[in-house]
């Protein structure tokens, strides 16, 4: 496939005239004569002094630092000069606190340089983690090909990653792999699709729609939090038995984590996870009433396993990196019960989430849209503010999975889950659940609508959280968390 040359990534991302350089005469390193005569070529071919390019510009009228490497020079290589021009440009993206635009397009280190090239990677590694450090948002942008050490170091780095469609993208280049082994790679394995479907990547963009992606990822990242409407008024809510809510919780035509996303939100960006065709675990960029955030949510799909978990274990991070606050969106008919399950350390993650969330250095927002069955529905509750729309539910096990402890059938569930506390009254009750959203009667039966006020509701969750301090809003979480059971609400 045909190459996207640096200058068209740049002039296809930022707003018309808004480019200003910041690249300075490459820095000079011992060259032999053939070496020098490659470097003059590549610069007479590509029309630059070194393999990237770095500068800012504007997009939709915010400031954003950019680099992007161009193949045609050397093969987009890395060596001493083009990393310090990238470290150089990544810590004064950090110095200015801009977002930060990365496009590699290479084959890796410059093998001209030998492994003094190769080391290069740890500095600019160690500037792009500063730069996260700092919670400044960095999107990277792979395009065809990225392979080697650029991909193992800051191709790979990214709060934020799409690839041009087609794009060749991995570690071990074809060439090098057939050389080594003797037989050409897997064919379909290294694609921007094919990592794409396995998670790896967020997204596959067309570079001429990058601006428009670039913008709604931005206005979650950058642009300031607005005012939310006015939570939806307190409704009194029926006395209804917890298997009726079991029941209703279970129709498959209920809203789910997806729905509210497409619904609920605005400037949505899903990232990795929520593309492949078996993804547990949706995330996403988004914003609640103009009240940005990351979403997790539990797709409907089946049970949860451990990758599931470490997608939200993702999220929890991305969260923190990037300062925002995190919504959770419960909904689950429990954990996966197979040997892959307990072979994949199913336990562990779960118990990994639930110390994360429960001490997460952001606001937290969790809700209860459907089903909470067993750890996997535990492990995304601890929350500065927890909702429950009415009909969600929260238990240790599914009702017949107690059922079949205590009595060894299902014929008691129904008991069992008004006898365990499970239904939202009671959560509300014990204060486990802070705010409970009322369904007219059933949000499958009105799911835009029921959607609206659950959007709402989040919305003032956050809009209040965002101006507690942080030690208190913390403080305030694990003393809530402490008390659970031991004193009445």
């Amino acid at each position: 496939m045909s190459r996207t040359p640096a200058l068209a990534v740049r002039d296809a991302v930022l707003d018309p005239g808004s480019f200003l350089s910041w690249d300075s005469p490459p820095v000079q390193v011992p060259t032999s004569e053939a070496y020098r005569r490659e470097l003059d070529a590549a610069q007479a071919k590509s029309g630059l002094d070194e393999s990237v390019i770095t500068g800012e510009g504007t997009v939709f009228g915010r400031r954003v630092a950019v680099l992007a490497c161009e193949f045609d020079f050397l093969a987009g290589s890395i060596g001493v000069a083009a990393a310090e021009r990238i470290t150089e440009a990544i810590q004064r993206a950090t110095a200015e606190r801009l977002p930060l635009l990365a496009s590699p397009s290479s084959g890796g280190t410059r093998m001209q340089e030998g492994t003094v090239a190769f080391l290069q990677m740890v500095k600019i590694a160690a500037a792009v983690e500063l730069h996260k450090r700092a919670h400044l948002p960095y999107i990277v942008y792979l395009r065809h090909p990225t392979t080697g050490g650029v991909f193992a170091s800051w191709g790979s780095l990214g709060h934020v990653t799409a690839a041009e469609p087609g794009a060749l993208i991995g570690f071990l280049g074809p060439r090098v792999y057939e050389h080594l082994y003797g037989e050409q790679f897997p064919e379909g394995v290294q694609t921007a699709e094919n990592l794409f479907r396995h998670g790896v990547i967020d997204g596959v963009v067309p570079v001429e729609a990058l601006r428009s992606v670039l913008d709604r990822t931005l206005a979650v990242l950058v642009d300031a939090p607005g005012t939310p409407p006015p939570a939806p008024s307190a409704q009194s809510i029926p006395d209804i038995p917890a298997w009726d809510s079991v029941t209703a919780s279970r129709r498959a035509d209920r809203p789910g984590a997806e729905y509210v996303l497409a619904h609920g939100t605005t400037k949505p960006v899903p990232l990795s996870g929520t593309g492949g065709d078996t993804s547990q675990m949706l995330l996403a960029l988004a914003r609640f009433g103009d009240q940005p955030a990351v979403v997790l949510g539990q797709q409907r799909i089946g049970t949860l396993g451990p990758a599931a978990l470490r997608e939200a274990r993702r999220g929890m991070a991305l969260a923190v990196s990037l300062r925002l606050p995190l919504v959770s969106l419960i909904d689950t008919r429990g954990p996966a019960l197979s040997v892959e399950a307990e072979q994949g350390g199913l336990a562990g993650e779960i118990a990994r989430c639930l110390a994360e969330l429960v001490t997460l250095d952001t606001p937290t927002v969790s809700v209860l849209l459907g089903q909470g069955s067993g750890g996997p529905a535990l492990a995304m509750v601890p929350a500065d503010r927890v909702l429950a729309a009415q009909h969600g539910w929260l238990a240790p096990l599914p009702p017949e999975g107690a059922s079949a402890i205590v009595f060894r059938d299902t014929d008691h569930a129904p008991e069992l889950s008004a006898a365990q506390g499970i239904r939202s009254a009671d959560l509300l009750l014990n204060g486990i659940v802070d705010t409970i959203v009322d369904e007219r009667p059933d949000a499958a039966d009105e799911p835009l609508e029921f959607t609206t006020r659950l959007s709402m509701t989040i919305a003032a969750a956050l809009y209040e959280l965002r101006t507690m301090p942080d030690t208190e809003r913390l403080g305030l979480r694990l003393h809530r968390y402490r008390r659970i059971g031991l004193t009445p609400r």
